[in-house]
């Protein structure tokens, strides 16, 4: 197995991307990497047949790319003390746009990550329903290694637990 030198982390804001990036943290911290939080603002095309759009389609996304940017340096900052608690000194953090499973798929390439640590679950319903499992196109279609979490689920208890 190649060694780990890079571990990109996509977060989506959800109230599970907390626990996804402690995690994360805690693995780059044990394999002494770099971590990179990514966070995709989906693409407008996508929701074509769903919507018309408004004329200003320019301005909302140039808006929402700028809100997203905001939001992941408050996340940044709101996470830092765990982050550097796992041992995690090098943290990268982008937004970007378009489809998200195409959008974190091609990071990992352009920076050479060596694994993805991401959540099996962030927003449900109706999203969930319409678009499928980031997570599940991720696992299937990584050049790297993938580690998810399920954030619903209780820490499991071992048989030395008991």
């Amino acid at each position: 197995m190649q060694e780990i030198k890079t571990v990109v982390t996509p977060v989506d804001f959800s109230e599970n991307a907390d626990k996804i990036a402690t995690s994360a943290a805690y693995v780059a911290g044990k394999m002494g990497a770099r971590l990179d939080l990514i966070f995709v603002v989906q693409n407008f095309e996508d929701y074509s047949g769903f919507f018309v759009p408004p004329v200003n389609l320019p301005n909302l996304e140039e808006e929402l790319l700028e809100s997203a940017q905001h939001r992941m340096e408050e996340f940044v900052k709101d996470n830092h003390d765990a982050i550097a608690a796992a041992g995690v000194s090098d943290v990268h953090s982008s937004v970007l746009t378009g489809d998200v499973t195409d959008e974190i798929l091609q990071y990992v390439k352009d920076n050479n990550a060596n694994l993805i640590v991401m959540g099996t679950h962030g927003y449900k319903g109706l999203e969930r329903v319409m678009f499928g499992s980031v997570a599940d196109k991720v696992v299937k279609t990584a050049c790297c290694p993938v580690l998810t979490i399920n954030p619903y689920r209780e820490d499991c208890e071992t048989s030395a637990d008991k």
